[in-house]
């Protein structure tokens, strides 16, 4: 398992990236999870600092190898409850005139997950999803 915490700046997603492609390599997880992995975890780590203002607290992302892939989860301590896996449905075959702005990051990440979960408690946000490579998109849930 790999635990580390990261500072709300955007500066930090080289280093996420960085840390993903060495727990990759280290626990040798199947590479063509990686990009699912690295979009999921940007679009998550982006939307916890812009978002969630009240705090200064670091975001803590933790890895675990688990069978036939990774579960990753990101922590936000000081913040105010949103969860993610309520997301509404965002309508991809709108015209680019008739869609509403944001969203579509998160239903992304909703797609590419094999599972996404979440727990909030006394100001804590915790967001954990999980990309194998032995699931079949019947087989995806929230």
């Amino acid at each position: 398992m790999m635990k580390n915490t990261y500072a709300r700046t955007l500066d930090e997603l080289a280093r996420i990236v960085a840390d993903t492609e060495g727990f990759f390599a280290q626990h040798n997880i199947d590479e063509s999870l990686r990009m699912k992995v690295d979009l999921s975890l940007e679009e998550l780590f982006v939307n916890m600092i812009t978002y969630n203002t009240e705090t200064d607290h670091e975001v803590m992302v933790e890895m675990a190898p688990i069978d036939g892939g990774i579960a990753v989860s990101l922590t936000d301590h000081g913040v105010d409850r949103f969860d993610p896996t309520l997301g509404g449905e965002v309508d991809i075959n709108a015209p680019l005139d008739e869609r509403e702005p944001g969203g579509l990051g998160l239903y992304l990440v909703l797609k590419m997950a094999d599972s996404i979960h979440y727990e909030y408690h006394n100001r804590v946000s915790k967001i954990t999803f999980t990309n194998r490579t032995d699931v079949g998109e019947s087989e995806q849930h929230v």
